[in-house]
């Protein structure tokens, strides 16, 4: 069973939102005494946003993509005497 879109794009934000906010917050927690906490908490942060932004993009074009695929009409006819239409 396929998922809804709102769905889909729900959870996927759901778990990058995670590594953005959640995970820098818990670094911060559990690495208190590092000079490197900064760091940590930016790469974090700018990984969640960098690859949601790059999955958003391929999803939204795949969604609804503005080419399809070019037959030639020899083949559409070929495929429209095979395939039984039900």
């Amino acid at each position: 069973m396929a998922l809804s879109t709102g769905l889909t794009i729900g959870i996927v934000s759901g778990v990058f939102g995670f590594i953005g906010i959640i995970l820098p917050i818990l670094v911060q927690c559990f690495m208190w005494k590092s000079p490197n906490k900064g760091v940590v908490q930016m790469c974090l942060v700018l990984t969640a946003v960098c690859c949601y932004l790059f999955w958003i993009s391929t999803y939204l074009c795949q969604l609804n993509p503005l080419i399809g695929p070019q037959l030639e009409t020899h083949l559409i006819r070929m495929i429209q005497l095979e395939w039984p239409m039900e």
